[in-house]
């Protein structure tokens, strides 16, 4: 008898057990994560066609991805994930002709550039 009353609770812990992750518990707090490089629209307006590398790099800051392929362009990536857990991804990229600035790419665009 002691046997099966034994069974009958552990059995019965953990059907309650089981039931504590039906409820989401209140008060859990998260928090914004952003990764990546921070590009504003007022920083792109910044670039002009004809800038140097060294230029781009002080207006946007060190780009989080530099292509061992294709040397001539520059990626910068800005991923933010919400406390939901909704993400945002925003891309742009710069290219140059050898040290200079000839285009762009991306969310976001140069006022006055072509």
């Amino acid at each position: 008898m002691p046997s099966s009353l034994r069974i009958l609770a552990i059995a019965g812990l953990c059907a309650l057990l089981g039931a504590c992750s039906l409820f989401k518990f209140p008060g859990v707090h998260r928090i914004e994560v952003q990764q990546g490089n921070i590009i504003t629209q007022e920083m792109v307006d910044q670039l002009k066609p004809g800038m140097t590398r060294r230029q781009v790099r002080f207006v946007l800051g060190t780009p989080l991805l530099e292509d061992t392929f294709n040397p001539n362009r520059w990626d910068y990536v800005n991923r933010v994930r919400d406390p939901k857990g909704d993400v945002s991804q925003k891309r742009f990229s710069v290219y140059f002709n050898g040290d200079i600035l000839i285009a762009t790419s991306g969310d976001w665009q140069p006022a006055g550039w072509p």
